[in-house]
């Protein structure tokens, strides 16, 4: 089963997901004067995707019938990260450059979470495709900002 086979909304919306961290990564680099911001908006952007996965795998295992809370903890944990990325903003601690380091190595990560919830659920195939080419583009977009 390839990508092309999920509805085509899916596939282009999934996949537009990475544009606004592309677009963070353009402004960062074509108007310094906008650095900060684009820093900060790609941040918040990072923060708020790990936040829908983790609502994602928490419904997928409820309609599973999961019932351990290993499982549902983990479900919890890319909202808790996201958040415990935003709180150094909050303190004045440097900002955003290591959470958004945090941030990206969690979104390229969030693929291995989808292996094994596809071990006990019935996931299609390019799903798992489709999911390892939006963490990638995100994760690495986001690494770039937090990078630069």
């Amino acid at each position: 089963m390839t990508v092309a086979s999920l509805p085509r909304p899916v596939v282009a919306l999934g996949l537009a997901g990475i544009l606004p961290q592309a677009a963070c990564v353009a402004i960062v680099l074509n108007a310094p004067e906008d650095r900060w911001f684009a820093l900060a908006a790609g941040c918040f952007y990072a923060a708020v995707i790990l936040s829908f996965l983790g609502g994602m795998w928490w419904m997928a295992g409820l309609l599973s019938g999961r019932t351990s809370p290993d499982f549902y903890a983990l479900a919890v944990a890319p909202s808790l990260i996201g958040w415990g990325a935003l709180l150094p903003w909050c303190f004045g601690w440097r900002w955003p450059g290591p959470a958004l380091l945090v941030l990206a190595a969690v979104l390229l990560a969030s693929p291995l979470v989808d292996r094994w919830l596809a071990s006990s659920l019935t996931l299609p195939p390019a799903w798992l495709r489709l999911r390892l080419a939006m963490a990638t583009g995100l994760g690495l977009s986001t690494l770039a900002l937090g990078l630069l």
